[in-house]
């Protein structure tokens, strides 16, 4: 004669210690364990498990949850917090190369007269006759110890926050579409100078900085009036390329309003096609140029 069954034990709550034989860690075969995720109920060792807000979790599902979730991005589409590492990395490059040409030339100032400098300098006769490396070679190289500091200083004043909001990629792009459109500016309208220096690529970041401030909706007057008295500088000061500086001022400033004003559902695309799109623009400018 049989006797009817008592109701069913009910099954332990996840993260509960289970009776009866112990289970085994899902990641660790040799580890009996009474614990479980709260989340999946697998049985996990204390060693795979991590505080929660409800309860514990297991290492699997917690970093499931964290690759579920969105991380908020720039108005450029770069990932915030970032450390600078393109700033330094030019800063070094344009030091070791200034350090390179007084060695040969013999003198802190007089650097301008390595064999170096000769080869890398804007020179447009010599672009136009094929040695095209100058149009960007020449924004590596500075005529005296002043000029180096100069730029460099700038160059980390404005940069670390540009590269933070544009992104190590985006950012080293306007900086060097900004040193090609002080080139070409400079191919156009003084075709007869030899030019030097990283300023076009400097002021391209004081106009592109003029357009993120303007995009976030925060006052840029400090940094237009500090575009104003470089202008002036550059003007009262002989020995100064003053169309090298608009140039590269003009073309950064268009090409971070590119990054900056794209739309968030192409971002990337849009970015991508405008920066080439001006660096071929800029190249054909300087091409037809030559042939006047």
């Amino acid at each position: 004669m049989t006797h009817p069954a008592g109701p069913p034990t009910p099954p332990p709550h996840p993260g509960e210690p289970q009776s009866g034989p112990s289970a085994v860690c899902v990641r660790h075969k040799d580890r009996p364990t009474g614990l479980s995720c709260t989340r999946c109920g697998r049985p996990a060792c204390p060693e795979c498990l991590r505080e929660a807000s409800v309860g514990y979790q297991c290492v699997d599902c917690v970093g499931a949850a964290r690759r579920g979730v969105r991380r908020g991005t720039t108005i450029a589409g770069a990932a915030p917090g970032t450390r600078p590492v393109v700033v330094p990395t030019l800063i070094a490059l344009n030091v070791a190369i200034y350090l390179l040409t007084a060695v040969e030339a013999g003198s802190i100032n007089g650097n301008a007269a390595a064999p170096l400098f000769g080869q890398w300098s804007l020179v447009a006769r010599d672009v136009w006759a094929g040695e095209w490396w100058r149009i960007v070679t020449s924004g590596f190289l500075h005529i005296g110890l002043i000029h180096l500091l100069f730029n460099m200083w700038a160059l980390w004043v404005l940069g670390r926050d540009m590269e933070i909001v544009l992104g190590r990629v985006r950012f080293l792009a306007v900086y060097m579409v900004s040193l090609l459109g002080g080139s070409a500016a400079v191919m156009v309208f003084t075709a007869n100078q030899e030019v030097a220096g990283a300023s076009g690529a400097v002021f391209g970041l004081m106009g592109g900085l003029a357009v993120v401030l303007r995009r976030m909706r925060v006052p840029a007057g400090q940094v237009i009036g500090l575009i104003a008295v470089n202008v002036v500088i550059s003007v009262i000061i002989p020995g100064i390329s003053l169309i090298g500086h608009l140039g590269g001022l003009v073309v950064g400033a268009g090409a971070t309003a590119a990054l900056v004003y794209a739309p968030a559902r192409s971002r990337n695309v849009v970015q991508a096609g405008a920066l080439a799109g001006l660096t071929v623009l800029l190249l054909l400018v300087i091409a037809i140029t030559g042939l006047r």
